[in-house]
Parts: C-alpha cells; structure tokens; sequence
C-alpha cells in the first residue's frame, strides 16, 4: 500500500494503527496525522525499539493495510 492512501485516510487507518501499537494514546495517534516518519518516531519511543525495528514493525504494518483500505462506497441497508 502506498503511504499517501495511508496519510489521506487517517482517521480509517489509525484504528488499525491503535489495535497495532496499544500503547499509543488517542492523543498520539491524532497529532501523528498520517505523516510516516511521526509514526515510527513514536513506535520508536513508546516501545523502546530502535529505528529500524520500528521501522520493520510499521512495513510490515503497512503491508498488511490492503485488507483494509476504505470503501469508497457508501452501502446502504433497505
């Protein structure tokens, strides 16, 4: 998945963010406004990693987001 969807759809993927890294707040997760580096940054802090298993973690994340990609119709029920 390219990032850009990510960071143009941020309040749909930060929910899977969360569910991810549990130790985010709601707080950290909105003032990261889909911008990548921020993410891993926090990653990075929260969990104690180093950079680049930060940075393995938030690939393989990302990799996994097709799956999840909003809708972009809206169903309606009868």
């Amino acid at each position: 998945m390219i990032w850009e969807r990510i960071r143009s759809n941020w309040n749909h993927y930060k929910v899977a963010a969360k569910a991810q890294w549990g130790k985010l707040s709601e707080e950290q997760l909105h003032n990261i406004q889909g911008d990548r580096e921020h993410l891993a940054s926090r990653i990075q802090d929260v969990y104690g990693l180093d950079k680049d298993e930060a940075e393995k973690q938030l690939a393989g994340w990302q990799a996994l987001q097709t799956d999840r990609e909003p809708s972009p119709f809206k169903t309606r029920s009868a």
